[in-house]
């Protein structure tokens, strides 16, 4: 029998980074990831992490304070406000990060984005996110290999791109030389990896992030397994004390059993009991791998602990449109970026409008899921031709790029009228044409009265800093006129299992369960189901990753 002193079920992020807290402080160290690549769903993300009071902020001087954080995660939380948990992850989010960088020799960047919920007290902007530095894969070496790619969609024909500046330069390429010169260096590197290594080797995002802890765990000599599904936990006398492999295999796992499964997006018996719309005619899709079916959730309570479904969300929402492949399979995009753009809007079947297209990606579903159509939850995301053409719909790029796959394979609905595109798409055609008429009679002075559009920094940030007078809001006049259809997805979930500060597993009756913690998205959300701005679930996650090392080994400070 095989024994280690910490076994990690799980290689996302959190999993990861427990593993490298773990061994660096001495223990060994095993992580058994169910798939045949490592990553989890951190490598198919933006990769963001929220951790108020990091060390990048501090040394820019933005006086962010955990004080503040904690203002604002209790005005986010509300009733669900879990004070001792949140407290551990203020307390140990900077250290968390301060040991990655120190010791592991991670790199990161600070991000510029506002927080979601820019007026609500606490909140700051562009000081609590930071993201992984680009990575060069060729670090890993053969080990690269085992690395999950990014979602084809999220991609340029396969090269990724980064949220921020880095988006901004391909959408400026045609307008800016500054920005095409940049976009033909990416495009040059990006060639010349795949002639010479047959893949791209410079990751950003998620991707880098999951290259830089896979890097930095299997220099600490962790072993990383993958196609290891775990079948059962072992318990003696009340204490998980392993796990149970197929073929009747047995790791021992002297200090403790790390859950970081990722949590319950294809388990679809648990989302169809916590998630209200996916017993409907439009059923929930979700961008996270397939693996992701609740199997760390099971395994806790296969030995007593309790979850937590009481949440008012029980995932992090995000609208996504399903995307025809060559192949014939399907593929789903995200919509972040295409929404917030001027010269878009969204609409229900009924042909209304229904939300601040700019708001966040979850307030967006939350909205969808809030109206009294609830058996049809289902949007669609309209624009004109120059907004087409300039900014992309979902998986449609903009010029240069073509559009006559996405028109033939029925992805992208046109028509040179509204009530046509209304009637192709399923859209109560009056209604939509008035609905367009009163949002560009206002558009055209840059005002949106009834949702709000462009009134606040997170909705203008992720505008047409270019466009005047509001860089979210311009009208849809000049046909042709162009549909694609979105429906709920999510980037992970929130109802979870029960723990404490420490990240032990927790029984119905307050009682943890011996030898075994939960992090990541197996763990219940400590942000009451909401989403308060970018990185809410890998920051925490990698948090409790290494509160969780810390208490299994009793590292003092832990």
């Amino acid at each position: 029998m095989e024994s280690f002193d910490v076994v990690v079920v799980g290689s996302g992020a959190a999993g990861l980074t427990a593993a490298f807290t773990a061994a660096r402080a001495g223990a060994s160290v095993c992580v058994l990831e169910r798939d045949s690549v490592v990553g989890g769903t951190t490598a198919l993300s933006g990769g963001w992490m929220w951790l108020p009071g990091n060390a990048l902020a501090r040394a820019k001087g933005t006086g962010d304070s955990l004080e503040e954080a904690r203002i604002y995660l209790a005005s986010e939380t509300g009733p669900h406000f879990d004070a001792a948990r949140v407290d551990a992850f203020l307390s140990h989010a900077p250290r968390m990060l301060d040991s990655l960088m120190q010791e592991a020799g991670m790199a990161f960047l600070l991000g510029e984005f506002p927080e979601y919920h820019p007026d609500e007290p606490g909140s700051r902007s562009g000081c609590r996110s930071v993201c992984a530095m680009p990575f060069d894969a060729r670090a890993l070496g053969g080990s690269r290999r085992l690395l999950r790619p990014p979602l084809p969609e999220l991609t340029l024909f396969g090269l990724p791109l980064m949220a921020g500046k880095d988006l901004l330069h391909f959408y400026n390429a045609t307008r800016s030389p500054r920005s095409a010169v940049y976009v033909l260096r990416r495009l040059l590197r990006y060639g010349w990896d795949l002639l010479r290594y047959g893949a791209n080797t410079q990751l950003m995002n998620g991707s880098a992030l999951a290259a830089r802890l896979l890097h930095a765990v299997l220099a600490e000599g962790v072993q990383v397994r993958p196609s290891s599904p775990v079948q059962a936990l072992v318990e003696e006398r009340g204490e998980v004390v392993g796990v149970s492999l197929s073929g009747g295999r047995v790791l021992r796992a002297q200090r403790a059993v790390i859950l970081a499964c990722g949590g319950f997006s294809h388990d679809l018996e648990r989302r169809r009991r916590l998630f209200p719309h996916d017993r409907l005619r439009v059923q929930h899709r979700s961008p996270v791998p397939a693996s992701v079916d609740g199997a760390g959730l099971a395994l806790a309570q296969s030995v007593g602990g309790a979850l937590e479904d009481g949440l008012p969300h029980a995932a992090a929402w995000v609208p996504v449109s399903e995307v025809p492949r060559r192949d014939g399979s399907t593929g789903l995009f995200v919509h972040f970026v295409d929404r917030p753009k001027p010269g878009f809007m969204a609409v229900r079947s009924d042909g209304r409008r229904f939300v601040n297209e700019a708001n966040s990606y979850h307030d967006f579903i939350r909205a969808l899921l809030a109206r009294d159509a609830a058996d049809d939850a289902q949007a669609f995301l309209l624009c004109d031709h120059p907004a087409l053409r300039t900014y992309g719909l979902g998986a449609v790029k903009p010029a240069p790029f073509p559009i006559g796959r996405w028109l033939r394979n029925g992805y992208l609905m046109r028509a040179d009228s509204w009530e046509d595109l209304a009637r192709q798409a399923g859209i109560d055609p009056a209604r939509l044409r008035d609905t367009v008429a009163r949002y560009n009679a206002h558009a055209a002075r840059g005002e949106d009265p009834d949702f709000g559009k462009g009134a606040n920094v997170y909705n203008r940030f992720l505008g047409d800093p270019g466009h005047r007078p509001n860089p979210n809001v311009a009208p849809l006049v000049q046909p042709p006129f162009y549909a694609v259809r979105v429906v709920p997805g999510d980037i992970g979930t929130y109802a979870g299992i029960r723990t404490d500060a420490r990240a032990r597993v927790l029984r119905a009756d307050g009682s943890t369960v011996a030898g075994l913690y939960a992090v990541g998205n197996d763990m219940a959300s400590i942000m009451g189901g909401g989403y308060p701005g970018p990185g809410i679930t890998l920051g925490p996650g990698m948090t409790f990753g290494y509160i969780a090392a810390r208490d299994a080994l009793a590292v003092p400070g832990g």
